[in-house]
């Protein structure tokens, strides 16, 4: 069977996987600062702060991202099987999407985590220690 030119969509798809892994794994990271800048300002300011909305838009944006990559890759996989008739890592954006899952297959449980502390950490509220 002749090889067949990759096309532009296997090619942007193939690439979406790493990004959104990336991206993913930084919104999740970025939840936890905003948390973390949240605690201490209430600190600082002797006084309860409402919860930042910001935090819950980066946790489920994390997961989101997270679930976007395996998606996009089961995508690229049908499609170069589709077209082709060979397995995703036979075509080179197959293949960088086939490596990268695994990747967000591991990011999923801390987007997941990190979901749970968002929603965990506002209901809870922060100890203000002595703020006399």
């Amino acid at each position: 069977m002749a090889s067949r030119l990759v096309t532009p969509g296997t090619v942007f798809t193939g690439l979406l996987v790493p990004a959104l892994t990336v991206a993913g794994a930084v919104s999740s990271l970025h939840a936890q600062d905003i948390e973390n800048d949240w605690s201490w300002k209430q600190q600082f300011a002797c006084r309860h702060m409402p919860f930042p909305v910001s935090d819950y838009v980066a946790a489920w944006l994390g997961l989101i991202l997270g679930v976007g990559a395996v998606v996009a890759c089961v995508l690229v996989g049908r499609w170069i099987h589709r077209r082709d008739n060979v397995p995703l890592w036979q075509r080179w954006p197959g293949a960088v999407a086939f490596v990268c899952v695994w990747f967000s297959l591991l990011t999923i449980p801390m987007e997941l985590i990190t979901l749970y502390e968002t929603y965990s950490i506002a209901d809870s509220g922060v100890f203000l220690g002595d703020c006399g």
